[in-house]
């Protein structure tokens, strides 16, 4: 019996949002969205698939930089509203050049630079 992406609750939208996080770290590395479509593409090519918001089409993560993402496993939550993409990243995972997205603290009123972009 396979995965069937019709069972996922999506929004408004036909989104579901996907945690990317590193298979051997378990780093977080990002957040994006997925319709129905791009769950199946991810699922049939091993590479991850995302729908862009903005452009309103499909987005293979790496496609243009070379940071791509392998999947290893792609897991559905308890609410089936929220998947967790478990990869191997090649290079930084966020558009800022960076490993993960989640490169700022924010404690109390201040906000602190955690990581640099990778040179």
């Amino acid at each position: 019996m396979g995965f069937d992406p019709e069972t996922v609750t999506y929004n408004e939208q036909g989104l579901v949002p996907v945690i990317a996080q590193d298979a051997g770290s378990h780093e977080v590395l990002m957040l994006a969205w997925m319709n129905a479509q791009a769950i199946e593409k991810t699922l049939e090519t091993g590479r991850v698939t995302y729908w862009s918001r903005s452009r309103q089409a499909f987005w293979v993560k790496g496609e243009t930089s070379g940071h791509i993402q392998e999947l290893v496993d792609l897991r559905i939550d308890c609410d089936r509203d929220c998947l967790l993409a478990l990869v191997r990243q090649t290079g930084p995972a966020c558009h800022t050049n960076r490993r993960s997205c989640f490169f700022t603290s924010v404690t109390g009123e201040e906000e602190r630079e955690l990581m640099a972009p990778v040179k």
